[in-house]
């Protein structure tokens, strides 16, 4: 079929009876796909007795959101791929705009829907809301979400608008943009990944987008729940590994110098407060980056050489200031 939906499953047996059959019964015109991270909770027996028509792509042990995607997505032949969470409750007709979208503008590598959250339908969802962006210290926020604020959805955003990267929860993507450009990066097991590829896309020439026609309703925190220590750690590493291997030389290491304070600033914040694992975790995950920077050098090499435009990713803000400082909490704000 020209649109396969792929999930990604690791011991989501319950998550997959509760949301694949709203992903079979509103996507008729895609073949959906489940490929299985090694689970050991009886996803797969569970897959064949309750969803036949599902195709299973059973994988040896857990390669994580990256390695697993990459694997998968080599072993279909579709024009489009679609990464979709397993715990994303999706709606009728939720494919057509993306679809229809790529194919009208043959310079877009990626759209997402507008993510909504499944516990409070009215509200975006964290992890991708309205679109995504980064701001000139390399943080990610969204159309709708603002760090921790997240916002109501009140139409505010539902003019299709180009965007710096669009979420993993529910991302469409050309396959052959997706491994020219070389797919997830696998080493960084899960968190910032889909960031990294869609910047990665953007300096190769390609535009990404987010299309609202479409809307979706993501759990999120499914395998990772937000306060997590291995989630602090996996986000502070990939973020500044993403920011090594994509930002021109021009703006690196005044961005890693101010990233250096804020991140420790970060560290010292969860320490009073309480939160002891989490700070661990902050200091840890800038430590192992800078033990593993050095095997990034000839990959930041390679981006930078098959670079075609060197427009800025960063918005011109830094969401820090605006929100701590300024106390101004919704992207509107911030872009008045």
């Amino acid at each position: 079929m020209k649109t396969a939906v792929i999930i990604l499953n690791w011991n989501g047996a319950d998550m997959m009876r509760r949301f694949l059959p709203s992903v079979t019964s509103c996507s008729p015109d895609a073949a959906v796909i489940v490929a299985d991270n090694g689970s050991t909770d009886g996803s797969l027996r569970m897959l064949e007795r309750e969803f036949p028509t599902v195709s299973v792509l059973p994988l040896d042990k857990n390669y994580g959101f990256a390695e697993g995607y990459n694997l998968a997505i080599r072993q279909t032949d579709s024009e489009y791929v679609v990464l979709l969470n397993s715990d994303v409750e999706v709606t009728e007709g939720w494919l057509t705009p993306l679809v229809r979208y790529m194919d009208s503008h043959k310079d877009v590598a990626a759209c997402q829907p507008k993510l909504l959250s499944w516990h409070d339908k009215q509200a975006f969802e964290y992890a991708g809301a309205c679109g995504g962006f980064i701001d000139r210290l390399g943080y990610p926020f969204c159309r709708g979400r603002i760090l921790d604020t997240v916002e109501r959805d009140n139409g505010q955003y539902d003019d299709v608008c180009d965007i710096l990267w669009a979420t993993g929860a529910c991302m469409l993507v050309r396959r052959s943009a997706y491994l020219e450009a070389g797919g997830l990066d696998a080493r960084f097991f899960a968190h910032n990944e889909e960031i990294d590829l869609c910047w990665r896309l953007r300096l190769y020439g390609w535009r990404i987008v987010c299309v609202p026609e479409s809307g979706v309703y993501h759990v999120g925190g499914g395998t990772l729940p937000q306060g997590n220590p291995r989630k602090t750690y996996l986000n502070f590493r990939n973020n500044l590994t993403m920011l090594y291997k994509n930002l021109p030389a021009r703006q690196l290491w005044t961005v890693m110098a101010c990233r250096f304070i804020l991140d420790y600033v970060a560290a010292a914040r969860q320490l009073v407060s309480g939160n002891v694992a989490d700070a661990r975790a902050i200091v840890r995950a800038r430590l192992d980056f800078w033990r593993w920077r050095g095997s990034y050098r000839q990959t930041r090499s390679e981006i930078m050489g098959k670079a075609k435009r060197h427009s800025p990713m960063f918005m011109p803000v830094s969401i820090i200031w605006f929100y701590y400082v300024r106390h101004k909490r919704t992207f509107a704000e911030l872009f008045r």
